[in-house]
């Protein structure tokens, strides 16, 4: 089977580096993108859940989709993060940011409303007959309180501009269900780092992955392999970063990888209220991860 598109493989989910009184450290940033394309991550999704988009306003959600697009340079491709709870508001930052040449959008269900299952379709199918741009759904209910049925996620991979999902769920019924539904090409990506390698052994496509931020040259491998049907090899060089995705969820995400992205030197340790910087308690689990890995 061939995907048509760019996103096969680890895909990260990229925090926003922040200084200690939340202002955006946007010199972190670039080394940060700088990072992912040395290591060969697949592309980079700005300003999604774990770039902390519920806390940046719009005008500055869009300035770090820009800045990240501008300093990329074409040489990654980049989704920005443009899902709302508002419909409205998601046609607009949709726009918004293929004004500015992302490449793709990742949408997230809309959370706190509940919408039915119609209410999803309807929002997503506006959405895509709005904005004429590549389109991920992204269903994530931990997160949302809402859960978009595999018989929806169905009836929205035949509009043409929906090329994927982010399934964040965990639940592995769910792959075999979406492989056996879908078109073919349409892209199907784990957004749960626990379960991936068998989400990418039962026919996913790729992930959008938390743990990817602080090991993607390690994760790019491990997905490499599973989706080449390589299972012991994935298995294997998984084993080694096991404790890492756990851990790195032991707090409200982006509240660990942040930490170990700042104990690894490539950020600042600030972070936005309601969020606060990773709690004492949990420091040295984080810490002994880094070590464990030759990351500090």
């Amino acid at each position: 089977m061939t995907i048509k598109h760019s996103y096969k493989g680890s895909n990260v989910a990229l925090i926003t580096p922040m200084f200690d009184d939340g202002a955006v450290d946007y010199d972190a940033l670039n080394n940060l993108i700088d990072f992912h394309i040395d290591a060969g991550t697949s592309s980079i999704v700005s300003v999604g859940t774990t770039g902390e988009s519920a806390t940046v306003g719009v005008k500055e959600h869009l300035k770090i989709i820009k800045h990240t697009i501008q300093y990329s340079g074409g040489r990654i491709p980049i989704i920005a993060g443009t899902g709302a709870n508002s419909t409205s508001e998601a046609i607009e930052l949709t726009q918004e940011a293929k004004n500015l040449g992302a490449d793709a959008c990742l949408l997230v269900t809309p959370y706190y409303n509940k919408p039915t299952q119609e209410g999803l379709f309807q929002h997503f199918k506006l959405i895509a007959e709005s904005v004429d741009i590549d389109q991920i759904l992204y269903n994530v209910p931990g997160r949302t309180a809402v859960n978009m049925s595999v018989e929806t996620t169905v009836r929205l991979s035949e509009i043409s501009n929906i090329i994927g999902i982010k399934d964040a769920t965990g639940d592995l019924k769910v792959i075999k269900e979406l492989v056996n539904n879908c078109p073919e090409d349409f892209l199907l990506l784990t957004g749960d780092d626990a379960t991936a390698v068998d989400f990418l052994i039962l026919g996913g496509h790729g992930g959008i992955s938390v743990t990817a931020n602080v090991t993607p040259k390690q994760l790019q491998k491990v997905y490499m392999a599973a989706i080449a049907g390589n299972s012991n090899l994935a298995r294997q060089a998984n084993k080694e970063l096991t404790n890492l995705h756990q851990n790195l969820f032991v707090e409200s995400n982006p509240i660990p990888v942040k930490w170990a992205l700042h104990k690894m030197g490539l950020c600042p340790k600030g972070i936005r209220l309601p969020l606060l910087v990773l709690s004492e308690e949990y420091r040295s689990v984080i810490e002994n991860n880094l070590r464990e890995l030759k990351l500090t």
